[in-house]
């Protein structure tokens, strides 16, 4: 059966769902600093070929220096970032779309005064 999260609210210029938890995104559990995660399509909706992921990142803050055997979707919904993707930096902002090979060593770090947001889809299975 299918699931519908309905866009809920803003929280320090984050996006928030209904019913889908926050979960621990930094220095406990990754490399991440002031960064959230929700996971929107997962293995709680019963995915089982993809998982569709919201990371928010607060002014300052970077997510974790990552490098995966999977490949990954990414497009920006708010904010500008810096994205180290393998030996290169690009700048990157609402509405560009992102993809970042397997095995890519890749991070963001949120620009500017406005928290950076962006979705990530990457294989059920890694």
């Amino acid at each position: 059966m299918g699931v519908i999260h309905r866009l809920q609210s803003q929280e320090h210029g984050e996006l928030r769902w209904e019913g889908v938890p926050v979960r621990a995104y930094g220095p406990e559990n990754s490399r991440a600093k002031d960064a959230t995660r929700q996971i929107l399509i997962g293995n709680d909706e019963g995915a089982q070929n993809f998982h569709l992921r919201y990371f928010a990142v607060q002014p300052g803050g970077h997510t974790s220096l990552d490098q995966h055997a999977h490949d990954h979707g990414v497009y920006v919904l708010h904010g500008r970032a810096r994205l180290r993707l393998g030996d290169e930096e690009h700048e990157v902002r609402a509405g560009d779309a992102i993809y970042i090979p397997g095995n890519e060593v890749h991070q963001f770090f949120a620009l500017g005064d406005e928290a950076f947001g962006f979705l990530c889809v990457v294989p059920a299975k890694r």
